[in-house]
């Protein structure tokens, strides 16, 4: 991703209402369906500045979390969030990364990015232990391709079917995939289409004011109750756990 986007991230990971949000959405996902045992070990695969390590940490208990990134800057700060070194394997081929060895692998938003994005899971599911499952949310609709998209070195946003298709080609099973962030799906497509016919730059994630950023935070947060438990609209992302066949 471009250096502004880490930087970004890094000044407004813990106020921006979607990041807040996501990251109870997917706190309560994970209880509902994660099923992990108490000394769970846990590895969050694109960490960026380390934002979901603390909610992720929550669910090893008495395990452990590795996680890995790899840009320098973001990697750094992720690493003093996470209390010790953060790895720096790319994917595809996740060098020296343990196999067999993780009861849950968290991609957040990362799938994206990787040119061969069946071979990036393959690699992933090589490193799960006995049961253990993988964690993928991914930008849905490829008709919302913006320069955010750009800027991120996004290489596609995903269909409930394109995603199946890759996790099943990779020898994976998708379990409660999904739609979510589908409460503000309307606002976004609009914004999205207006961009595009105006020519606006909609790559800027700053925090919108605050009484917005407080309103949109609660809207998207009430979707914590639904996501998983019912079908849910079209969304701006999806959601899966994907376990091996």
């Amino acid at each position: 991703m471009d250096r502004i986007v880490y930087d970004r991230m890094a000044a407004h990971d813990s106020t921006h209402w979607w990041y807040r949000a996501r990251r109870d959405i997917l706190a309560d996902y994970l209880t509902r369906y994660g099923a992990l045992p108490k000394n769970a070990k846990i590895l969050e695969i694109g960490c960026g500045t380390g934002h979901n390590l603390p909610m992720l940490a929550e669910f090893a208990e008495s395990g452990s979390i590795d996680a890995i990134e790899i840009d320098p800057a973001a990697r750094e700060i992720a690493s003093e969030r996470l209390g010790k070194p953060v790895g720096a394997a790319p994917l595809p081929e996740l060098p020296g990364v343990p196999r067999k060895h993780y009861d849950l692998i968290a991609v957040l938003d990362v799938v994206e990015h990787i040119e061969d994005d069946v071979a990036a899971l393959k690699a992933m599911a090589d490193c799960l232990a006995p049961g253990g499952k993988i964690l993928i949310a991914v930008p849905a609709h490829a008709w919302l391709w913006s320069a955010h998209d750009v800027v991120n070195h996004h290489h596609r946003r995903y269909s409930k079917t394109t995603l199946k298709s890759a996790i099943e080609t990779a020898g994976l099973k998708p379990e409660k995939l999904g739609y979510f962030n589908s409460l503000l799906f309307p606002l976004a497509a609009a914004a999205r289409i207006a961009g595009r016919m105006t020519g606006r730059d909609d790559s800027d994630d700053s925090p919108p004011p605050k009484m917005v950023n407080a309103l949109f935070e609660k809207i998207f947060r009430l979707e914590r109750h639904l996501v998983g438990r019912m079908p849910m609209t079209p969304g701006v992302s999806i959601v899966t756990l994907a376990v091996p066949r």
